[in-house]
């Protein structure tokens, strides 16, 4: 029997793990893309109107660090965990609709996390590398 404590718990990660993950996206992924294409303006405006942006992307190594853990837990919860939830009859088995989507949102989660981290950590390294 599912116990509702486990299927909160899940469906509570997989809820604050995108969340998180779009935090490196909007610290420091996006930022940098913009800016790339030209698009500085835009840039200095959000900082202008949102200032915890700057807070946040002087903060990267945690936010990379919080969401990183998220989606190891994440992982965990959904692949590796032995709770009742995510046993066939499940919320978070892969035979559940909601299991279908979480699973989803986990693999979106860490393509995210992945295309922030090169944004963040490996592009100007390798801008100045070519150059």
């Amino acid at each position: 029997m599912v116990t509702y404590s486990d299927r909160r718990w899940i469906e509570t990660l997989s809820a604050v793990t995108p969340v998180a993950i779009l935090g490196t996206l909007v610290c420091c992924a996006l930022p940098i893309a913009l800016v790339a294409m030209g698009a500085g303006s835009v840039v200095a405006a959000a900082v202008t109107t949102l200032p915890w942006l700057t807070a946040l992307s002087r903060h990267k190594t945690w936010v990379f660090a919080i969401s990183g853990i998220l989606l190891a837990l994440n992982y965990w919860a959904l692949f590796r965990s032995r709770a009742e939830a995510c046993k066939p009859g499940g919320v978070c088995h892969k035979s559940h609709p909601v299991g279908k989507t979480m699973r989803i949102s986990f693999w979106v989660s860490v393509g995210i996390y992945f295309v922030g981290a090169f944004a963040s950590y490996l592009s100007l390294p390798i801008a100045l590398w070519l150059d």
